[in-house]
């Protein structure tokens, strides 16, 4: 989600949250030919780091309905961890990005449980924490149960509306009580 940095910086009230980044799979001059965007400075996601934490928000964009390759290739680096239980029974949330109303969010969010089942983890979905932004059919929006999301556009440059941020802000806001909880 563009600008996830800062909607998660927000949501994080109340707990110690950290915002890494998956390593980029592709060749620079790949992204350079898809105009990608520079990417944030932020830190780079370790898999064998995550034991450390309570609970984890993933994000990331939709590729033909399902994650990217480059967080598919961060979960695939946990075959350790799966081997030794080691993120059984931590909460996670998810959301995504696509370029289109039809990109396939539920498809991708829905497919990406499979990653957090075969570790044991608990998946708390957004469920209809967003209430009426999630009902409402005035604009063209992401998100959907599965968890929030936003419409990228084509170029990936739209950037998220206030409904999308609503979503996302009501799912942190209904995941962060569940996951201190099951932390404790």
């Amino acid at each position: 989600m563009v600008g996830a940095e800062s909607v998660i910086c927000r949501l994080a009230e109340d707990t110690d949250a950290g915002i890494d980044m998956v390593a980029e799979t592709l060749p620079a001059d790949v992204l350079e030919k898809m105009h990608a965007p520079t990417k944030p400075d932020v830190p780079l996601a370790d898999p064998h780091k995550l034991p450390e934490a309570d609970a984890f928000v993933f994000g990331f964009p939709t590729r033909f309905g399902m994650m990217c390759s480059q967080m598919k290739n961060f979960f695939d680096a946990t075959g350790m961890l799966w081997q030794n239980g080691a993120l059984h029974g931590k909460p996670v949330s998810l959301f995504t990005s696509t370029a289109s109303q039809g990109g396939g969010q539920e498809t991708t969010l829905m497919t990406a449980v499979t990653q957090l089942a075969h570790h044991g983890m608990i998946y708390v979905s957004a469920g209809y924490a967003a209430g009426g932004v999630m009902f409402g059919l005035q604009e063209a929006k992401g998100g959907s149960p599965w968890g929030a999301g936003t419409l990228a556009g084509p170029d990936g440059s739209r950037q998220p509306s206030e409904g999308e941020l609503e979503a996302i802000r009501s799912q942190a806001k209904a995941f962060g009580p569940i996951a201190k909880k099951l932390a404790a």
